[in-house]
């Protein structure tokens, strides 16, 4: 039987780690994207391996369209045709309004949350699209359609350009045999608040939540599986909102 590889970019942490986890439970073998902590991108591997599936991790900014040769390169290289991808890699940088936000990091948001969107989905559209099937999920946000005003204006933009990114492209990739999805989750309680500059924000944004409590990096994985599944083979072009009710 063949093998399911799936390749999940920014998977060393949060919703990419526990992505990894969760596919390898159900019988994919991964490859752990990652950008700088290559320890922690190679403990997600050895929790892979411990599931039961293969693993490699490989370093890469998906901004780099070398590097992005490189990883589905080593991918096909050391597990085999790459039948999957998650599109999770994403910055942020500080929370702020856009007249304070320099443009380095304007620049730096767009490059990794749609070019390098773009770059990766190329690259698996021409792989798959030869071989007649295959999966792709993008992780969005629900910011592409509340805009996020005064924290990050600009991620919202990208994560918007994410989602006609992912509607025009299983449109064109459904008589390939390839289907397209996002996942939009809301205020999840991960590392990358830290990372804007403020680690409560996720649950200090509990009381505006229907549910009234942040998602758990688990509970977005669980999606992104089901949309990667047989269970979701008539599902393409669908943008699947995870956020508790906002």
């Amino acid at each position: 039987m063949k093998r399911l590889v799936t390749v999940v970019t920014g998977g060393s942490r949060g919703i990419g780690a526990a992505t990894c986890l969760r596919l390898a439970s159900e019988g994919h073998d991964v490859v752990v994207g990652y950008v700088r902590d290559a320890e922690a991108a190679e403990k997600v591997a050895e929790g892979v391996r411990e599931a039961g599936a293969r693993a490699v991790a490989v370093r890469v900014d998906t901004s780099v369209e070398a590097d992005v040769e490189r990883l589905f390169e080593t991918a096909e290289r050391e597990l085999g045709p790459v039948t999957g991808l998650v599109n999770n890699a994403g910055v942020t940088g500080l929370l702020g309004r856009l007249a304070d936000t320099d443009t380095a990091t304007l620049r730096r948001v767009v490059d990794v949350n749609l070019l390098g969107t773009l770059l990766c989905s190329r690259r698996a559209a021409q792989l798959m699209t030869a071989r007649g099937a295959g999966v792709i999920v993008n992780v969005s946000s629900g910011a592409a359609t509340l805009g996020s005003p005064g924290e990050y204006v600009h991620y919202a933009a990208t994560k918007a350009a994410v989602d006609a990114l992912t509607l025009g492209l299983a449109k064109e990739l459904g008589p390939d045999g390839i289907r397209v999805n996002a996942v939009a989750p809301g205020a999840v309680d991960t590392e990358m608040h830290a990372a804007m500059g403020d680690p409560d924000r996720a649950w200090r944004m509990a009381e505006g939540i229907p549910l009234r409590r942040p998602g758990r990096a688990e509970e977005i994985a669980a999606a992104i599986a089901w949309l990667m599944s047989p269970d979701a083979s008539y599902t393409t072009g669908a943008v699947l909102r995870v956020a508790g009710g906002r």
